[in-house]
This record gives C-alpha cells, sequence and structure tokens, in this order.
C-alpha cells in the first residue's frame, strides 16, 4: 500500500479510487466497525463495471447511483428481497462485496441482532454480516471513514486465496473472491 492512500488516522479515499480486485484482495484483514461493532474483513468478491455479474454493468440507474459517486462510500442494496449486502465503492461502476468478517468487537451485540449464538453464523456471508452489524438503505451513500463506519489498515502478513465468486448467475469463473486462507468464518470454503 503506497503512503499516498494512507493517513496518520489509517486510510482515505484514495485507497478505493483504485481497481476492485486490487481493493478486494486488499480489504482482506482490515477493521471494519459500524457504531463499534464488528471485526476483521476475511471474505470479499470483486465487481466492476464492465463485469455482466455487477450492478452497473448496464449503467447507472437509481438502484446502483451510489457505485457512481465517489469511492470509498457504502453501497447498500437488498438481494432478492431478503438480505442487505454492503459494498465498498471503488472506481466508478465498480465495487467490493463484504461476505463475511471475523466477529471482534460486540460479539454479544451481534448475537442478539441475529438470534444465534455460533461465532461462525454471526457474520459469514453478506445478509448475516448486515444483520449483524445492523446495515441497512439508511447506511447507503455514507463514508466508510465516518461515523458510525470505522475502517483499519489491514493486519499484515496474512495468507489471503482466491476463487471464483459465489451466489451469481454471470461471470461466475472469474476469480475475483477473496478470503483469509484457513478462517472458519468464511462464507463458503474456496476449494
Amino acid at each position: 500500500m503506497s503512503d499516498q492512500i494512507k493517513t496518520q488516522a489509517g486510510l482515505n479515499h484514495e485507497f478505493f479510487e483504485r481497481d476492485a480486485v486490487e481493493v478486494a484482495r486488499e480489504l482482506i484483514g482490515f477493521e471494519l466497525l459500524v457504531a463499534g461493532v464488528g471485526g476483521w474483513i476475511i471474505e470479499t468478491e470483486a465487481y466492476t463495471p464492465d463485469d455482466p455479474a455487477s450492478h452497473s454493468h448496464r449503467g447507472r440507474t437509481a438502484r446502483n447511483a451510489t457505485m457512481f459517486g465517489p469511492p470509498g462510500r457504502a453501497y447498500v442494496y437488498r438481494s432478492y428481497g431478503l438480505h442487505w449486502c454492503l459494498n465498498a465503492v471503488c472506481r466508478p461502476g465498480s465495487a467490493v462485496l463484504l461476505r463475511a468478517i471475523e466477529p471482534i468487537c460486540g460479539v454479544d451485540v451481534m448475537k442478539a441482532r441475529r438470534s444465534v449464538d455460533s461465532m461462525r453464523l454471526l457474520a459469514s456471508g453478506p445478509g448475516r454480516l448486515c444483520q449483524a452489524l445492523a446495515i441497512d438503505r439508511t447506511h447507503d451513500g455514507a463514508s466508510l471513514f465516518e461515523s458510525p463506519f470505522s475502517l483499519s489498515a489491514a493486519r499484515p502478513h496474512l495468507d489471503v486465496i482466491c476463487g471464483p465468486r459465489v451466489g451469481i448467475t454471470r461471470a461466475t469463473t472469474n476469480p475475483w473472491r477473496f478470503g483469509l486462507a484457513g478462517s472458519p468464518y468464511l462464507s463458503r470454503r474456496f476449494f
């Protein structure tokens, strides 16, 4: 990570003003908190405007407008009318879906929100992650560098693995899903 995308507080929007595939890989190990609740990001997926699986593939709409806004913002949408999904906006039309975190802070709050005791099931999957962190449409467009969000730089020397994205029907072979090797908190195994 270059010095120009770091600040004394950690990161700035320039970290996200890059290719979503690079950002998705580098977000593994970052600490994400929402109102003091969260943990280490351990699984992500990248989406770009030329990607047929991306919401931005057919251009800007009311639903995906945040993807075309400033980098470092939250793009929040509802998946299949059931679950909220949190993405980090990168270059215009690009975003990184946050698929799973390792719960660290506010674990009891996450357990209450999710009505489960299993640490592994608290935030393993985009819908579970949003429920555990109380993320909904009101967070769409919010800066990941301002309250209630807190994003801190990654732990060093992590073994990041990659593979095809999951839960999509187009561009399924793109190896744009990244995860922390050996983590029990992944939404799905890689191999």
